[in-house]
């Protein structure tokens, strides 16, 4: 293995919204200690956002699908330009890229078909595209190569989080709200371990821009707006992912534009208090998901929230509520890290991981069989 040295490393997201990429440049010192020098959001033209969505449908073809691959990664490409010129950082003080691509299908499970197992994920947005019209080398399929020693690919995240949050022995769990709701929990008491505990923003989301014609409900205004049915919140907890043991990952492969339909047609809810019952129900998996996984594992001194979702008011209050404000709940920014910009972060470590040869998948949260490298590159020449 060679030594390592600091390195600058753009890492690109686009997770389960769609709605544009995350874009961080950081310094990454050997220990794996950084700085964040810029980042940026590059927002999805509104015609390309519907497009892509619409591959998140069943009926995508494969025409769209190969057009799609290449024209994700034109858009990966542009947000690190958008970042260099934002910056004024010349491509080539920039060492590698990390990108997460955008994942259009996520299928964890361990089904077989002539004795091998189905087990799989895509994400598109090819890297040797981002690599040629960036001028800079590009690291990405992290997923793929977790899935290959059996594992379900996610969260990868925990990673990150072991190096950010693990080094102080304070037992924490790191909570991210994206569209998808994930938890790392680091502990002196127990193996790092890491799940999703369900919805967070994708259906929250899916009903303010059907109703309000809004991408995002903005500080949790509309669902305070509303009133929670319980008894929804009840009937929707029902769902056998709530109680399945992780590890576990879950997407829109579950929590769909259809699964939003349906509960729009069951339920016959107000614009405001459907919100406001989404908004609980995404608080309430993971105050359950707690109490069945976390706490008969270890005692948590602190959650730390992360992601758009911790940017959102009433989904951070009904958080407490569900932990009867008694555990203190904290952000990333709290420990100088970017709400916005953690995941994008996490896939610049991923990839400086790759680059020197170091495991960078975590078994005990993903159920992979073993430590492994995971990432593929392709050079810029």
């Amino acid at each position: 293995m060679s030594i390592r040295k600091t390195k600058h490393v753009i890492g690109v997201m686009s997770g389960t919204s769609a709605d544009g990429v995350d874009a961080s440049l950081i310094k990454i010192n050997p220990d794996f200690s950084f700085e964040e020098i810029h980042s940026t959001v590059y927002v999805y033209p509104d015609e390309f956002q519907c497009r892509l969505k619409n591959l998140f449908k069943i009926n995508a073809s494969m025409q769209e699908l190969c057009i799609m691959n290449f024209l994700v990664a034109e858009h990966f490409s542009n947000a690190v330009l958008q970042l260099l010129k934002e910056a004024n950082i010349p491509a080539s003080d920039v060492d590698f890229i990390g990108t997460h691509g955008q994942t259009v299908y996520h299928y964890p499970k361990d089904n077989f078909y002539g004795g091998l197992s189905e087990k799989s994920t895509l994400q598109i947005g090819d890297i040797s595209v981002i690599a040629k019209n960036t001028e800079i080398d590009t690291i990405g399929n992290f997923r793929t190569g977790d899935i290959a020693v059996g594992g379900n690919g996610a969260p990868l995240v925990c990673f990150a989080d072991e190096k950010i949050f693990g080094a102080d022995g304070v037992p924490r769990a790191i909570q991210n709200l994206g569209g998808i709701a994930n938890v790392t929990v680091v502990s002196p008491y127990c193996k790092i371990f890491a799940f999703d505990n369900g919805p967070a923003n994708v259906l929250i989301d899916y009903f303010t821009n059907k109703y309000f014609n809004r991408p995002y409900d903005y500080n949790g205004e509309i669902a305070a707006s509303g009133r929670v049915d319980e008894n929804v919140v009840d009937d929707m907890m029902k769902l056998p992912y709530f109680n399945i043991e992780p590890p576990k990952t879950t997407g829109r492969e579950l929590f769909s534009y259809e699964f939003a339909e349906s509960v729009e047609r069951k339920y016959l809810l107000s614009k405001e208090d459907m919100i406001a019952t989404i908004t609980a129900l995404s608080a309430r998996a993971i105050g359950e998901s707690y109490k069945r996984f976390v706490f008969p594992k270890t005692q948590i001194n602190e959650i730390v929230l992360g992601g758009g979702g911790a940017y959102n008011n009433t989904l951070r209050e009904m958080i407490s509520c569900e932990f009867a404000h008694k555990i203190p709940i904290k952000t990333h920014e709290d420990f100088g890290i970017s709400n916005k910009f953690k995941e994008a972060i996490a896939f610049a470590l991923l990839a400086y991981a790759f680059y020197y040869d170091i495991g960078n998948n975590v078994p005990s949260c993903t159920g992979a069989s073993r430590k492994t490298v995971l990432g593929q590159l392709s050079k810029s020449l």
